[in-house]
C-alpha cells in the first residue's frame, strides 16, 4: 500500500526579547530596589549602562538590611564611598559561575580584590553566592546575600 503524506513548511517568526543591560536586568529582579537606588545615587547609572562587559555581585535589599542601622543613610551623604563601596561588587569582564568557581581573587573596578572561596558553597568575601549567571547585554550577575565591603 502507497501512502501519501503531506509535507508543510511554516516560517514563523519567534520574537525573543533582546537581554537588558545589568540596570535594565537588576531593576526588574526582585529584591534589587535599595541596590538600583543607591546606584541612581552614586552616579553609576552610565557606567553600568555602558557597554562592559562587567560582572556584578548584587546584594539583595535583605543583604542591605543587615547592614547596621544608619549605614546606608550615611552613605547616601558619602557619594565618594558609596561609589567606592559599591564598585568593589564589580570585577570588569564577564565571569560566569563556572568560571568563578575556579578563582581565588577577582579584581574589582574599585581597585581591590575581592576573595572568592568555595570551601562551603561559593563566597565572595564574606557573603554568600545565591544565585549565579543571570545574563545581561553588557555582563552577568550573581546574586549575594551581604554587602561586602573594601578593605580600609
Amino acid at each position: 500500500m502507497i501512502e501519501r503524506v503531506t509535507t508543510i513548511a511554516l516560517n514563523i517568526d519567534v520574537l525573543v526579547p533582546a537581554l537588558g543591560d545589568i540596570i535594565d536586568v537588576a531593576t526588574t529582579l526582585p529584591g534589587f530596589t535599595t541596590l538600583a537606588s543607591l546606584v541612581t545615587q552614586a552616579d553609576l547609572i552610565d557606567t553600568l549602562k555602558g557597554e562592559g562587559p562587567f560582572t556584578v555581585f548584587a546584594p539583595t535589599d535583605a543583604a542591605f538590611a543587615k547592614l547596621p542601622a544608619g549605614t546606608v543613610e550615611a552613605l547616601l551623604k558619602d557619594k565618594a564611598k558609596l561609589a567606592a563601596i559599591l564598585t568593589y561588587h564589580v570585577v570588569a569582564g564577564k565571569v560566569m559561575a563556572a568560571d568563578v568557581v575556579k578563582l581565588s581573587k577577582a579584581k574589582t573596578v574599585q581597585g581591590s580584590s575581592l576573595t572568592i572561596s568555595t570551601t562551603s558553597g561559593v563566597m565572595v568575601d564574606k557573603a554568600n553566592v545565591v544565585k549565579t549567571d543571570i545574563e545581561t547585554s553588557n555582563g552577568v550577575i550573581h546574586v549575594i546575600d551581604s554587602v561586602v565591603l573594601p578593605p580600609a
